[in-house]
């Protein structure tokens, strides 16, 4: 999860609080936060970044329209693939589920190259298993 619009750190506390409010989500604990550099895209604002671990009782694609819900919630605009943002919502894994359809792929494609994705992951899962490459 990440915000680089407004008054980010805010908006991500708000934003796992109205997760774990919604049926069928709950929170089970959630990193730290990291200033990072944008990665792509237009020159930006740095980012707020961290990684929220939930149980829920969803289906991924439930999942995702959930997520996407709630950045529509804290006014997230897509106006430039890779733009500044109030709030970005992914959903990096589900369990050890490995999944490729045209709106969503778990585990994300890109997570293994960005810091700012797995330095929270490690914190909050550190004996979490790549179910694609079966190494921690």
């Amino acid at each position: 999860m990440g915000s680089n619009l407004g008054e980010s750190l805010d908006t991500l506390k708000n934003a796992i609080q109205t997760l774990d409010e919604i049926p069928g989500i709950n929170l089970i604990s959630y990193s730290n936060w990291y200033r990072t550099k944008p990665v792509g895209g237009p020159k930006q604002p740095d980012y707020i970044n961290g990684c929220a671990l939930l149980k829920v009782e969803l289906t991924p694609h439930n999942l995702l329209e959930i997520l996407l819900e709630t950045e529509q919630k804290f006014k997230r605009v897509r106006l430039e693939h890779w733009g500044p943002r109030t709030l970005d919502l992914d959903l990096i894994l589900y369990d050890d589920l490995i999944l490729d359809t045209p709106n969503l792929q778990i585990p994300h494609p890109r997570m293994r190259e960005r810091a700012f994705v797995l330095v929270p992951l490690a914190e909050i899962a550190p004996d979490w298993i790549d179910p694609v490459d079966l190494e921690l």
